[in-house]
């Protein structure tokens, strides 16, 4: 197995300090949003392979003495042997390459109110932007790839977030809740249509609005949430952040979840959602593809967005993991893309086979875990091959991330 080198993204909604913390180092003050684990070509993480550096010329035993180990990049190692490194399942189902990223996510502010396509809309989608030659990196593209992003974030800290649409009259009676003139249309539309009518026309009119009103609503509505307080705070707090911006609005829209350690939540193809403060680990499909709502500077592409999104009030589905006899506590997911488990090691167990046919990351959370030989800190992690053997003991919180295949 590999210990993995991963890249920290210092997106400006990131935390200043929970990942420092969480590896024992010092913050730097810059905002250290995800640290990603895994094989995408935005910031594969690196691996130290044995590999030999002598020249075509040198002997046998010149080169076998001159093999040193080398920092590689596991995209690469992936497509120099995607069976070896994936097995052969794997690549049959998903093709050659890692079908998941898993990260250290820590919101210091909200993250953008989103949704994800399905398979389908994702490839149809990427086709056509790709037959209108959009470059894949301009600002207004919307498919950066032909794959779908369901996704599972599991808190390793109270955990604030949006999940999904709630019952029309909840959010009429929110919006009605704090006596803002402007927001009184949105208030009635929720309570006359039907739910999915009511939803569609009512998030359809907030991210349609004239701008300079739509900020009159949204510092009206701010300046009433940060009075009342209780259900409103977290609404105070995205419009401090995001001042004008009608994603604010929207947000009253969607349930607000709180987790707690060790609590999850599944994010399926559709769903608005955001994440709003903590620190998690997140795994999901490898894809790119994001359809924004708002509390953010960035493109929204509001008649794609329209089409995606999928108008039925829902449950949150707050995930706690099933334990095996085994010790593993498995957080069931209805995808093949990746699957996350989580051990809690204890001093003097027998240790864990962790052996399997597919490929694996294993990230510690906390404590002081071994995998083989390999002893591991908050944090840190490792990439397993597919077949290798692999047993796990020692104490502490260890994350387990591979596909069903």
């Amino acid at each position: 197995m590999d210990r993995l080198s991963n890249t920290v993204r210092p997106y400006a909604w990131g935390s200043t300090t929970a990942i420092p913390a969480l590896l024992g180092v010092a913050p730097t003050g810059e905002p250290q949003a995800e640290m990603w684990m895994g094989a995408h070509p935005g910031a594969p993480s690196r691996i130290a392979r044995t590999g030999a550096t002598s020249t075509a010329s040198a002997t046998a035993e010149q080169a076998a003495a001159e093999q040193a180990l080398t920092e590689q990049a596991l995209t690469d190692v992936i497509a120099a042997d995607p069976v070896g490194e994936l097995g052969a399942a794997t690549v049959e189902k998903f093709g050659p390459r890692l079908p998941f990223l898993l990260k250290l996510l820590a919101a210091g502010a909200p993250l953008s109110l989103q949704v994800h396509p399905n398979l389908d809309q994702a490839r149809a989608g990427y086709a056509d932007e790709e037959r209108r030659s959009v470059p894949i990196d301009a600002p207004h593209r919307t498919y950066k790839d032909a794959n779908h992003k369901p996704e599972l974030v599991c808190a390793l800290t109270p955990f604030d977030g949006l999940c999904g649409f709630r019952r029309p009259l909840e959010a009429a009676e929110a919006m009605e809740g704090l006596g803002v003139d402007s927001l009184k249309p949105y208030a009635d539309l929720l309570r006359a249509q039907p739910e999915e009518d009511a939803l569609r026309e009512v998030l359809t009119a907030i991210l349609t609005a004239d701008p300079e009103e739509m900020a009159d609503t949204v510092a009206a509505a701010a300046a009433a949430a940060e009075r009342l307080g209780g259900a409103y705070a977290p609404y105070a707090r995205i419009a401090h952040h995001f001042p004008g911006d009608a994603g604010v609005i929207a947000a009253m829209l969607l349930n607000y979840v709180r987790l707690q350690p060790g609590e999850a939540l599944f994010l399926g193809a559709g769903v608005p959602h955001a994440y709003l403060d903590g620190l998690g680990v997140e795994i999901m499909a490898n894809s790119d593809n994001v359809l924004r709502c708002g509390l953010t500077p960035k493109h929204i592409d509001v008649p794609e967005l329209l089409r995606i999104v999928r108008f039925e009030a829902t449950d949150p589905g707050i995930l706690r993991p099933e334990a095996s006899p085994l010790g593993e506590e498995l957080y069931e997911t209805p995808v093949d893309e990746f699957r996350l488990s989580r051990f809690d090691l204890s001093a003097g167990a027998a240790p864990i086979d962790l052996t399997a046919p597919t490929p694996q990351i294993l990230l510690c959370a906390a404590g002081t875990p071994r995998t083989g030989e390999l002893a591991l800190g908050p944090g840190e992690s490792v990439f397993v091959p597919a077949g290798e053997p692999v047993r796990v003991s020692g104490t502490g919180m260890l994350f387990r991330a591979t596909v069903v295949a």
